[in-house]
């Protein structure tokens, strides 16, 4: 009788703890935001500060986007891989050291394979050293009033200090898409090929939920698995975040069901701009996702989110053909050989801060309308990008 009572306890602790679990893991952070309005139609914790994990290299290619325009690099810039690039842990290209790619090879790379190597390897590229990079991913997350976020590496492996939030990846998204239109297909394609290499996204919604244009997925043990998605549908432009998810399935099908839902109707009135950033430290989800808790965790993310389990409905049934590139191997090369650096064919522009140090104006936000100037400084007005 005794044991029968302290085993139903055990039972009704553990349904506890699971529940525990579950209630915390609905506080995870979601966003959807509409493209073109910057209307924000969803919201949960979008302010809380969070992990981002390989989502960082959505500014690490901000940058490095930012200083082709500015003439300082181009597409055809050789980008080699340093023997402390190679010496990080995957994902990461797998090419030897003293390897090298060009630059538009090298943003394929880093942005479908999520290639840490890579992304310290543009960052010796374009900033001279890793440190230099960071620096420069900072002054970018500072311009564009980007609050809660502040970058430690370009690759996005994990370190305490790196720390973002849904709401200023969404910012930093809309500012890619806005000021470099012409790259939005590498954030689109599914396969990477070099040589006999096949690097892959991990973005499930390229290949499985019509619409879908882009953009990154990330994954430590403290953040859980994120994605920034991007699609098009009904004439709607919708950007979804998802932080912190308990897998792969929990993180593709949240995003999507975010943006069925927005489709559908809703919104909340709010603009993406004033949307407020939270004070305090970041989540940390390694208990969750590779501690003790994790079998629970997982176990009360799918009695909570069934979908796309087997036997359960999905939002991921389309058919959609991959986007692949295919990159060039440009062999070894010796560092310290001065290699001519041709200038880009465009205007190079930057965006310009305005009002207080930090904060950026509703109207920089939107096609067409952001403050640029030349690198001499003169006024350069630009087109409205034809996405």
């Amino acid at each position: 009788m005794h044991f029968a009572r302290r085993l139903g306890l055990a039972f009704l602790f553990a349904l506890a703890s699971i529940a525990s679990l579950a209630a915390s893991a609905a506080a995870n952070p979601l966003l959807l935001v509409d493209i073109d309005t910057l209307e924000v139609l969803e919201a949960q914790e979008a302010g809380q500060p969070w992990h981002p994990a390989s989502l960082t290299k959505l500014m690490t290619a901000f940058v490095a986007f930012e200083q082709i325009s500015l003439g300082n690099v181009s597409l055809d810039t050789p980008v080699t891989l340093s023997k402390a690039a190679v010496a990080l842990p995957p994902s990461k290209s797998g090419l030897p050291a003293d390897s090298a790619v060009s630059m538009q090879d090298a943003l394929y790379i880093l942005l479908v394979k999520s290639a840490n190597d890579m992304a310290v390897a543009i960052a010796d590229t374009v900033g001279g050293s890793e440190a230099g990079f960071v620096a420069l991913m900072n002054d970018a997350a500072r311009r564009m009033g980007l609050s809660a976020t502040h970058f430690s590496n370009p690759h996005g492996l994990h370190d305490p200090s790196q720390v973002t939030s849904a709401r200023d990846l969404a910012v930093l998204s809309l500012y890619i898409l806005q000021n470099y239109p012409q790259y939005a297909p590498i954030f689109g394609t599914e396969e990477v090929t070099i040589g006999k290499r096949v690097y892959e996204s991990q973005n499930a919604l390229l290949t499985k939920f019509a619409g879908t244009t882009g953009m990154k997925t990330g994954y430590v043990c403290s953040s859980g698995l994120n994605i920034v998605a991007t699609v098009e549908r009904g004439g709607r432009r919708l950007l979804a975040v998802v932080l912190g998810a308990s897998s792969g399935r929990e993180r593709n099908e949240r995003a999507a069901e975010l943006v069925l839902r927005g489709i559908s109707g809703a919104r909340t009135g709010q603009n993406l701009i004033a949307l407020p950033n939270q004070a305090g430290a970041p989540v940390d989800m390694r208990p969750m996702i590779c501690g003790a808790q994790a079998k629970a965790y997982v176990a009360a993310q799918e009695a909570a989110f069934p979908m796309g389990l087997e036997g359960q409905p999905s939002y991921l049934t389309d058919t959609v053909a991959a986007r692949s590139y295919a990159a060039s191997d440009l062999g070894r090369i010796r560092t310290g050989v001065p290699l001519p650096r041709p200038r880009p064919e465009h205007m190079p522009v930057t965006i310009v801060p305005t009002g207080q140090p930090g904060a950026v104006a509703e109207a920089e936000l939107r096609p067409g309308l952001s403050a640029t100037v030349t690198a001499a400084g003169i006024p350069f007005p630009r087109p409205r990008p034809n996405f």
